[in-house]
């Protein structure tokens, strides 16, 4: 992830682009990304959009590392360790979600 962040930031500094980035410009870019992501699946059946994915997997790889460029690159921004947050996230969620009210429901943690 640290290699990541780097080449990330190089990227971005090589191109004087940090003078273009805030919270608030950085928070909508990753929406932004997110929409173009989900508009691969959008108004597809379950067998249209197992075709598209076979069809379109690498277009759908790149709006996938677009999200995650956005991601780390928020993460930096606002100085938080994303593996910590994962982690402690995972935590609180296996609080919310135990093993024996939560396997195999989708149902939120508030109704189970």
């Amino acid at each position: 992830m640290e290699d990541l962040t780097k080449k990330i930031i190089k990227f971005v500094d090589d191109r004087d682009w940090r003078q273009f980035h805030n919270p608030k410009d950085t928070a909508i870019s990753l929406v932004l990304e997110a929409t173009e992501y989900l508009e691969h699946f959008q108004w597809k059946n379950p067998e249209e959009i197992k075709k598209h994915i076979q069809d379109k997997k690498e277009d759908i790889g790149e709006e996938l590392a677009d999200i995650l460029y956005w991601v780390i690159l928020n993460a930096y921004y606002l100085d938080i360790d994303l593996q910590k947050a994962v982690e402690k996230k995972l935590e609180k969620n296996a609080q919310k979600y135990p093993i024996e009210k939560a396997k195999g429901q989708h149902t939120k943690y508030t109704e189970l």
